[in-house]
């Protein structure tokens, strides 16, 4: 059934299962390339699969002309796991200046209401898509990030460092998304038709440059081998049957590999399915989760505009050298580090490099 995002109220024993599917693939028929990925039709297969009591919700982050972006990580956490605030507050919703898809599409509060995450992706060169990076980049928040940004009059990086060193900080970071199952089906033609007999690329001119003894992986699966620890890291269990790796469009060109080939590879559908059904036995067996303390959903986003002003005059000072006292900016300018000290905050490098 569709989703009814007012059933996160209900305790679980008074709600269906909640299942989110997400398609990894950048592909969409809506932007350059002009079709729709594998990963997609995988994802629409599935939600056709699950029980129909279910509530079955789908993402697909595909790059969609103009459309927003997920933005990239600030990597808050290494200068403080405080100033790593959840839900992630670097950005926010229907930002203008900085316009963020995990904001837009809920994906926090989406991921937050599901018992159970099932991810389909293709692997792009030993990895997985970008996007689906991206995605879990800014899920570092669930992994202890700060429930409460008032402590830290919303990103003041001084307070955040403090806060961690506090007494009360144990009890506030929290893996806030534990307890659910992921499961990862991703998928991989290993070059297609562009390997020789040997497994180099046909076109090398210096094909002693790549040995296929050394490719990495035994297992391709572990392409995705960033994605499953980091759920593990935060408490979200993904068993070992419910992460696999299956090869679709070896020896074909890429051309002769679209979602409609795909389905005419009996092999590989069916690998899928049982995949599907795996997951649902084990998310049946399971039950359902319990709401962590710290929720996504319903969350609303306090107003600072005071801290915006405060954090304005910071940067200000940052700029002509003066960074607070005691600060790790006014540090790095004393010992001579970074040289961040500028006017031109947005110009690149390069470009500054080049002008002096």
């Amino acid at each position: 059934m569709k989703p009814n995002d007012e059933n996160a109220k209900l305790p679980p024993g008074q709600r269906p299962f909640r299942i989110l599917l997400i398609s990894g693939s950048a592909r969409r028929q809506y932007n350059c390339p002009g079709v729709d990925s594998k990963s997609r039709t995988l994802m629409l297969r599935m939600a056709e699969m699950l029980p129909p009591d279910w509530e079955i919700d789908y993402e697909d982050l595909g790059n969609v002309y103009g459309r927003e972006k997920i933005q990239s990580c600030n990597a808050c956490v290494s200068s403080s796991m405080a100033l790593c605030v959840w839900p992630c507050n670097c950005y926010a919703k229907n930002d203008k200046k900085e316009p963020d898809l995990m904001w837009n599409l809920d994906m926090y509060a989406r991921l937050d209401m599901a018992d159970a995450w099932a991810i389909i992706g293709p692997v792009n060169w030993y990895s997985c898509s970008s996007n689906l990076k991206l995605m879990f980049d800014r899920l570092v928040c669930m992994n202890g990030g700060n429930p409460d940004e008032k402590t830290i009059n919303h990103k003041n990086p001084e307070k955040a460092m403090a806060l961690e060193h506090a007494p009360q900080w144990k009890e506030m970071s929290l893996n806030h998304l534990e307890g659910r199952t992921a499961g990862f089906f991703c998928y991989g033609d290993e070059g297609g038709d562009e390997l020789d007999v040997s497994g180099r690329p046909k076109i090398l001119e210096n094909p002693n440059y790549f040995d296929p003894e050394n490719e990495p992986f035994e297992n391709v699966r572990d392409a995705y081998a960033p994605l499953v620890w980091q759920c593990r890291y935060g408490g979200v269990e993904v068993p070992d049957k419910l992460w696999l790796y299956c090869t679709s469009g070896k020896n074909k060109k890429y051309s002769d590999n679209q979602a409609e080939d795909m389905i005419g590879e009996d092999q590989f559908m069916q690998t899928f399915d049982n995949w599907a059904h795996e997951f649902e036995a084990f998310v049946v067996k399971k039950g359902k989760t319990k709401p962590n303390k710290y929720r996504a959903y319903g969350f609303k986003a306090p107003s600072h505009f005071l801290a915006n002003i405060q954090d304005g005059m910071r940067y200000f000072r940052m700029m002509i050298g003066k960074a607070p006292k005691g600060s790790s900016p006014r540090q790095q300018h004393r010992l001579n580090l970074n040289k961040d000290a500028t006017w031109q905050t947005k110009k690149g490098e390069g470009k500054k490099l080049r002008k002096e």
